[in-house]
């Protein structure tokens, strides 16, 4: 039952738990005891909508940025991630594989938000070698939802 509650939840936050219990086939008191439990063991960390920005007046940048570090003896890189997701600016740290060590996910104001966020934040913390910025031009899918849809083209092909 553990991980059909948290397919529910994770494509619908907002499903009421008399609803999942439905849904579910099951009672709703322990659908309800559950989630108390996972939320309590941490495996249900926060429940969160998903927006999108290019909707909404305020302007907002989204910045990947790569971070290649030098592991401290007996912490490995977990010390690191820590320091940096301690930044109210970074919204998602991920240890990766391959010519990286970490995947940031930042947001700011503007790209000068960020880059003052990068050169004088996080390229200081000790063990930070190097940095690559990306920033995301364009948000097509998010969390298994897509974003924008693209609209249909209604019109006639015209040949000649």
């Amino acid at each position: 039952m553990r991980e059909k509650i948290l397919e529910l939840l994770e494509r619908d936050s907002r499903v009421s738990t008399a609803e999942a219990a439905i849904l579910l086939g099951e009672p709703e008191e322990a659908v309800q005891k559950e989630i108390r439990a996972m939320e309590e063991e941490g495996v249900i960390c926060g429940y969160h909508a998903l927006i999108n920005w290019e909707k909404v007046a305020e302007e907002k940048v989204i910045a990947l940025i790569e971070v290649r570090v030098t592991p401290q003896r007996d912490m490995g890189f977990d010390n690191i991630a820590e320091r940096i997701y301690q930044y109210e600016e970074v919204k998602s740290v991920y240890l990766m594989s391959g010519a990286y060590d970490f995947t940031v996910i930042v947001e700011g104001k503007t790209m000068k938000n960020v880059a003052q966020f990068v050169s004088s934040k996080l390229a200081t913390i000790d063990g930070v070698l190097s940095t690559a910025t990306h920033f995301i031009m364009k948000q097509y899918k998010e969390d298994g939802t897509v974003m924008a849809p693209r609209e249909k083209d209604e019109r006639i092909p015209v040949t000649l």
